[in-house]
């Protein structure tokens, strides 16, 4: 959603709005251009996120995932319609950005109008989603103001920046658990907040390295070094909260949760070894997303990881089976 208007007082002087003809030169390519603007790949973030509730909801039931579904739903719109209004804020500064010029509205292929209107669009199949699901979807419009402030102030404090983005991930993890009714796992919050500010650092990291402060005025608050400390504080503080809330909250049960966890150290310390490998030793890049659903090795150990977790969740609630593969 739109929010506020980018200060140009950063970084220099800027170009003026491109004229309304270039946005309409290449029509064919207008459609393209509106499903980039809304970041179809950053839907696995609702994706991903919010069937989490449905591991602990025993049993499953057609409303219980069918909630969780319009749930998701309801999210992937707010943050369509949040990615639009931020490019129209922003457009000003990702006109100096080497990869951010080419947003659509950065680049004028869709007209700043365009731009409201298709904000204005989502929110409205928005507040239809979330009129006609069943339950309370609370988390929904405390993301959108999250999402207000963040543009309009708090995108601009260090250290403070990264803190709102990632509540908006466990915002979706809490509407998945409305969704099923379930009891919220706090240390499965912790987790997720967690990952969320060591990818979000990451990402803080990589734009220190390519474009400096210019882009980001926060940036200014960070040095590589910084990023460099808080990546370790983060990472350590993920792998914890995650391997007590597969001990403890997890459904795999009292008896169980130790072997969960047990089986999870290798594999979460691996898939953090190999995050910190990308970021310090590679080319990170500055889409957390793009980084890690394009990295092989991270997208192997995450499916042969959760697969473990599986069959372990399978064995625990079938014991007759796990006593029929097990001698």
């Amino acid at each position: 959603m739109y929010v506020a208007e980018s200060a140009g007082a950063h970084g220099g002087p800027l170009r003026q709005d491109p004229p309304p003809g270039l946005a309409a030169a290449d029509r064919p390519a207008l459609v393209v251009d509106l499903v980039r603007l809304v970041r179809p790949l950053h839907s696995a973030k609702a994706l991903l996120l919010m069937p989490v509730a449905l591991i602990g909801a025993s049993p499953w039931t057609l409303a219980a995932v069918g909630g969780v579904a319009w749930a998701a739903l309801a999210f992937i719109l707010a943050s369509a319609a949040v990615y639009v209004g931020n490019d129209i804020a922003d457009r000003h500064r990702d006109r100096r950005h080497p990869v951010k010029c080419h947003r659509p509205i950065a680049a004028g292929r869709v007209p700043v109008w365009g731009g409201y209107v298709y904000c204005a669009a989502l929110l409205g199949l928005l507040a239809a989603v979330v009129g006609t699901g069943q339950g309370t979807y609370w988390p929904v419009p405390v993301y959108l103001a999250l999402n207000v402030a963040y543009s309009r102030v708090l995108k601009h404090i260090p250290l403070v920046d990264v803190v709102t983005v990632a509540l908006g991930f466990v915002l979706r993890v809490v509407q998945g658990y409305i969704a099923t009714g379930e009891r919220v796992a706090g240390w499965l919050l912790v987790t997720v907040f967690s990952v969320s500010l060591l990818l979000l650092i990451g990402k803080r990291r990589q734009e220190l390295l390519e474009v400096g402060a210019a882009h980001r005025p926060a940036l200014a608050g960070y040095s590589v070094e910084l990023a460099n400390a808080l990546l370790q504080i983060t990472a350590v503080l993920a792998l914890v909260a995650g391997l007590i809330y597969l001990n403890t909250e997890a459904p795999f049960g009292p008896d169980h949760g130790g072997t969960a966890m047990v089986l999870s150290t290798p594999f979460a310390l691996f898939a953090l070894f190999r995050y910190l490998q990308i970021q310090l030793a590679g080319q990170g890049g500055t889409d957390p997303v793009r980084v890690l659903l394009h990295d092989r090795v991270m997208v192997g150990v995450c499916a042969l990881w959760m697969a473990v977790l599986a069959a372990t969740l399978v064995l625990t609630h079938y014991p007759v089976l796990a006593h029929a593969i097990l001698p």
